[in-house]
């Protein structure tokens, strides 16, 4: 009767939420149409299992606000999760607020898991959710990066290591919309004092900012090789680029290094040298059957069968970095694969729906 009768009016049906068992809430939600003050209600107080069926009702009129607040309360749910991944009408916003709460659901089921420390696990989120970030902005229109900047500033994520990933990965929109944010300059004269050939405006406004003055040999390296690039690179604005990154890893390696800063350029780094590696082909004179003996040899060493040289890793040790390193990948990939390819979302929220 809830379900289909007419005679309810919208402060009746809020009554009902908000007094009623879950059978009758969900019954609320079920509702053809639901009007926006009554999935007001359902988000704020409903069940788990009623607000998963009135986002997946197609009659219900859900305001943004009431999406935000379904996040906020249910985000570590794997099917509430899965079904907003799919709404095409989500802001950039809401999104990243997804992904924050799937990177530290993967986090915690590591850590519970016991496959990583829990600080070593939500640090590796962190940089994946980080990385999720950059690639979400890449992916929006252009006129929701300010609303991004403003929710990862209010909600504290706007970090040197996040504008600096922005930066390298020549998303130069996220870049400028963080300085404006935080210095509090307008966004035309903050674009004015980036590209200022001079290079002291980009000083000021960098220390109007309030970034941290040990990541300022990075960002001005970063900047320079942005306004030295005549073309630009394959991959988009969601990935690190080789010729961002030549540039800043060299100074930090004589200046010091920047907490925040410091864990990226390494990465980028390692994977500079692992692109121009794979570009070189095999070492010369190494043939693929001796390739494949040396392969061998180190094999039976591990397993027993031969006797380690000098400075080998024994058996257990091996197997235990090997497990943590494929383990801590996962965690990376995955959370940057839900956030970035959506139809994947399905997979993952699986995989975190024992959390």
């Amino acid at each position: 009767m809830i379900e289909r009768s007419p005679l309810f009016i919208d402060a009746d049906l809020v009554d009902l939420v908000a007094t009623g068992t879950p059978a009758v809430q969900a019954a609320v939600a079920r509702r053809a149409p639901l009007q926006c003050a009554v999935a007001a209600a359902v988000a704020e107080v409903g069940t788990p299992e009623a607000c998963l069926i009135m986002i997946e009702n197609p009659e219900a009129e859900i305001a943004l606000f009431s999406v935000d607040r379904i996040v906020d309360r249910f985000g570590h749910v794997a099917a509430i999760r899965e079904a907003l991944f799919w709404r095409t009408d989500l802001p950039a916003p809401t999104r990243q607020m997804l992904v924050s709460k799937l990177s530290a659901t993967l986090a915690d089921f590591v850590a519970a898991r016991a496959w990583l420390e829990t600080g070593h696990a939500h640090r590796i989120a962190k940089e994946a959710c980080e990385k999720a970030t950059v690639a979400l902005a890449a992916q929006s229109p252009a006129g929701e990066a300010g609303a991004l900047i403003r929710h990862l500033c209010g909600s504290g994520q706007l970090t040197a290591g996040l504008i600096l990933r922005a930066l390298l990965s020549g998303n130069v929109v996220l870049f400028e919309q963080a300085l404006a944010e935080l210095s509090g300059l307008p966004l035309g004269r903050v674009r004015g004092l980036v590209h200022d050939n001079g290079g002291a405006g980009f000083r000021a406004i960098y220390d109007k900012a309030g970034l941290p003055a040990s990541a300022w040999p990075a960002f001005r390296s970063a900047i320079e090789a942005m306004r030295e690039a005549s073309h630009a690179e394959p991959g988009g604005a969601s990935r690190l680029k080789r010729r961002m990154i030549a540039h800043p890893v060299a100074p930090l390696r004589d200046r010091g290094r920047a907490r925040g800063s410091a864990p990226l350029l390494r990465r980028a780094g390692g994977r500079r040298r692992d692109d121009i590696r794979r570009r070189a082909g095999p070492r010369r004179g190494l043939t693929a059957s001796r390739r494949r003996s040396k392969r061998g040899q180190r094999s039976d060493a591990i397993d027993g069968l031969g006797t380690p040289s000098s400075g080998s890793i024994s058996a257990p040790s091996w197997r235990r970095n090997s497990s943590l390193t494929s383990r801590r990948r996962l965690v990376s990939v995955s959370a940057i694969t839900s956030a970035s390819g959506w139809p994947c979302s399905r997979m993952m929220a699986r995989t975190a729906s024992t959390c």
